[in-house]
């Protein structure tokens, strides 16, 4: 991808290798300290010119991106990485591009290629969004990272003030927030039919990986031998020092504290994005763990009731959030709220289907607000106003709500080629993530956070206040926390 206009914002500059030296298997790499004239800014293309991508995760959800960001035809795929470049879960995106140069290590990937790559995927476990995020941003790259953005508040804020300073292209990945509900949400808000909103309860009722289990059983369980083909250091990353478990890999990953953020990570972003956006909630007051089933410090609860508190804002009401999950830990829900269905656009899990248990709704929310109630859906779902006779009685005073004009993938593209704007860019994303990163450590602690907003700091509990930046990265990995 080759030089922008100067009317683009993310301005032309020489590219270089932000890595001293070829890295070697058998250590860390050592990220280059020496100083730069100048920070390495974004190139944009020209509107006839495609995207250089590099992926970082090729299975599951990351292989899921990689073959909706190379339909819209606006990218060529140019490097894929994977910490388990022989694993099954990598078999089909290897035959798609079996001429695309391969990597076990996204730092010997960008050693290698920086100079060819515009834009780098994340498509990992949460804990690594990261280390990969700022590597790529620090080098001028464009970055569509998975949700939510990472694993602590500190590397969250980290990133957003990252992509400011490189003025880079970033996207979350919550797909959704480019579908038919982002513009609905956002004009029914600009027309004043969602108003005045002080209650959002939002919940995710189905199965998880880790219902029905314990950390020790679990651990058990996958107590097996590590495949040849994977990395383990690789994966780790950042993250303190673990032994390989199979119930730590493809997707387990997401039952631990230690490298997910469980059903409210995962589904938090799909489900409470255009309300966190549109009604300029931004970070909250308080985080309470009202209900947890099955608490452990190390792996997520059977069931949680987490209670969000956000204040008056921009002339609008508190608003209290609260998060419901576990199948049989079902929210309240209102006359009139009838069925509810799945969004056709959620992707299946890796685990299988995603199907409500028994009389448990779809994943959604109720919204709320002055004179009206609102049902909706997870992703792109559209809400509905209940009871279905206030809704008709709406039917004549709603207004028109624009077609989206690309898809969240197609979006992200045309971001880098400065023809569009990020939906859900770093900086509207951000506090989001750290909103979901505070819900899980009122979770992992059991308690209830009184959160300075101003100063974002813990101010009743000294020791979550610490944990806001989490642990210290393993040796070998700080300098990422450093750019």
């Amino acid at each position: 991808m080759k030089s922008a206009n100067s009317k683009h914002t993310c301005s032309k500059i020489p590219r270089r290798s932000f890595l001293k030296g070829v890295l070697t298997a058998s250590a860390f790499s050592i990220i280059s300290s020496r100083a730069r004239a100048e920070e390495p800014k974004a190139e944009k293309a020209t509107p006839n010119e495609k995207v250089n991508l590099a992926c970082c995760g090729i299975g599951a959800q990351g292989g899921t991106d990689i073959n909706a960001l190379y339909s819209t035809g606006l990218c060529n795929i140019v490097a894929l990485c994977d910490t388990d470049m022989g694993g099954p879960h990598t078999v089909d995106m290897l035959k798609k591009f079996p001429n695309v140069p391969r990597f076990q290590d996204f730092r010997k990937m960008m050693d290698k290629m920086g100079k060819e790559i515009d834009a780098v995927t994340a498509g990992v476990p949460d804990f690594s969004h990261f280390p990969i995020t700022m590597l790529a941003m620090s080098m001028g790259k464009h970055v569509y990272s998975e949700k939510p953005m990472a694993r602590t508040f500190q590397e969250v804020e980290l990133m957003m003030a990252a992509e400011k300073k490189y003025k880079v292209c970033g996207q979350m990945g919550n797909q959704g927030h480019s579908g038919a509900n982002y513009f609905q949400f956002k004009a029914w808000t600009d027309a004043g039919i969602i108003k005045n909103v002080t209650r959002i309860d939002a919940f995710m009722n189905s199965g998880r990986r880790w219902h029905g289990k314990t950390a020790e059983s679990m651990l058990k369980e996958g107590d097996k031998p590590m495949p040849s083909t994977l990395d383990w250091d690789t994966w780790l990353g950042t993250a303190e020092f673990h032994k390989y478990n199979a119930n730590y890999v493809n997707g387990q990953w997401r039952c631990w504290y230690d490298f997910g953020l469980g059903a409210l990570g995962d589904w938090g972003a799909h489900i409470l994005d255009t309300a966190h956006q549109f009604l300029n909630l931004g970070l909250p007051s308080e985080v309470s763990a009202v209900k947890l089933d099955g608490h452990s410090d190390q792996i997520f609860p059977q069931a949680s009731t987490l209670l969000f508190k956000f204040p008056e804002r921009d002339n609008m009401p508190p608003v209290e959030i609260t998060w419901y999950d576990g199948v049989k830990n079902l929210p309240p829900l209102p006359e009139g709220f009838g069925k509810s269905k799945l969004s056709g656009d959620i992707p299946a899990p890796s685990s299988g289907k995603l199907e409500p248990t028994g009389k448990a709704p779809a994943p959604g929310k109720v919204i709320y607000g002055e004179g009206l109630t609102f049902k909706g859906g997870s992703h792109a779902s559209t809400l509905e106003i209940i009871p279905k006779a206030k809704a008709q009685e709406m039917e004549g005073k709603l207004p028109k709500v624009p077609a989206s004009t690309s898809d969240h993938y197609k979006n992200f593209l045309l971001a880098c080629k400065g023809q569009e704007k990020c939906r859900s860019s770093f900086e509207v994303a951000g506090p989001l993530s750290q909103v979901l990163a505070l819900g899980v450590l009122a979770q992992r602690l059991n308690t209830k956070l009184v959160f300075d907003r101003e100063k974002k700091q813990i101010t009743n509990n000294k020791a979550a206040n610490e944990l806001l930046a989490g642990p210290p990265p393993r040796k070998g990995w700080e300098q990422f926390y450093k750019l």
